[in-house]
């Protein structure tokens, strides 16, 4: 893997730890919610349950799920050095379970009319990965 300088000064790309057994569960088609009820600081399965329940129009459990996800994703990002900004790089894996979550909750906070809340997460998004906004759009 590659390690980029940023010559301005940013901080650099945030990595979040593997953690391969959820993303291979629910590659396996296990249930999300048994995969978060398993493992409960995974964003990726909180970003799960988002997706499935937005594609239900089921919007507001949507939220919930979203912003569940997001938090944990914002926990495992302290921990790993995250000050509050910079890169958090789609390219790298473990990093897409926060990423999905943040454009879920975008999504539902738009579905919901909480305009202010879109645009935070959208933009927050934008800053930290344009690769994943995107690709989840």
């Amino acid at each position: 893997m590659a390690i980029h300088q940023d010559l301005l000064g940013g901080p650099p790309p945030t990595h979040l730890p593997d953690d391969p057994e959820p993303r291979e569960l629910l590659a396996s088609g296990a249930a999300p919610a048994d995969v978060a009820a398993k493992y409960p600081t995974s964003s990726l399965a909180w970003a799960q349950l988002a997706d499935d329940a937005f594609d239900k129009g089921s919007v507001v459990e949507s939220y919930a799920y979203a912003r569940t996800g997001y938090h944990r994703g914002l926990d495992s990002l302290r921990r790993a050095g995250w000050k509050g900004h910079g890169p958090v790089p789609w390219e790298h894996e473990p990093n897409r379970g926060f990423l999905r979550a943040l454009h879920a909750l975008a999504r539902a906070s738009q579905a919901i009319g909480e305009q202010e809340e879109y645009e935070r997460c959208s933009t927050f998004l934008r800053d930290s990965s344009a690769v994943a906004a995107d690709t989840l759009g």
